[in-house]
């Protein structure tokens, strides 16, 4: 079997957004490499992200709103890898606390406007803090995280239905929710 070889074959294209990916892409390309080596993480990130977008599109958010939703998404989790050092465990409270100075670092590599920076970085630090949701951004960022939490812990069906109950606000989570886990019947 050939040794895998890490290679950085996209740094060009990230330096020119006209012939290369978007800023949300650089920005998960960015991430990804944050995350290299860790398959699990990538990929609930990039599944959150999808489910984020797709709900920000469904509730029809403003541009910027939808671009800050994206780049919470992509970043959400940021502080899983310190908080293990740092503390041993990566509970929901750690990442809050973790996540949004390497949330702020990244971002800002990736050239991102303040406000934006700032607005993300609030929503790292609060996506595990279920009372006083302030904002469709924050809302969709949660119910897509628990979209793909539900089904990646195997939550048993009575697990799903509080979730539901007690965090599904936005019609497009409510509908995900529904196709994700709703059992069909022939």
């Amino acid at each position: 079997m050939e040794e895998h070889v890490r290679q950085e074959p996209y740094d060009r294209q990230l330096e020119c957004p006209a012939d290369g990916p978007g800023k949300t892409d650089r920005l998960l390309l960015a991430m990804i490499r944050y995350d290299a080596g860790d398959a699990r993480r990538i990929q609930h990130l990039t599944k959150v992200y999808e489910y984020a977008g797709l709900m920000g599109r469904m509730e029809r958010l403003k541009k910027e709103d939808q671009e800050i939703l994206e780049a919470a998404a992509i970043v959400h989790d940021i502080g899983i890898h310190r908080s293990e050092e740092k503390y041993g465990r990566n509970t929901g409270r750690y990442q809050e606390i973790e996540g949004p100075p390497e949330a702020e670092k990244l971002l800002a590599s990736q050239g991102w406007p303040e406000t934006v920076i700032q607005r993300v970085s609030y929503l790292v630090g609060h996506h595990h803090t279920y009372t006083d949701i302030d904002g469709m951004d924050y809302q969709l960022l949660v119910e897509a995280d628990f979209l793909v939490n539900l089904f990646e812990e195997g939550a048993l069906p009575e697990t799903r239905e509080d979730v539901f109950r007690r965090i599904f606000r936005t019609e497009s989570g409510k509908y995900l929710f529904q196709q994700i886990f709703s059992q069909k019947t022939e």
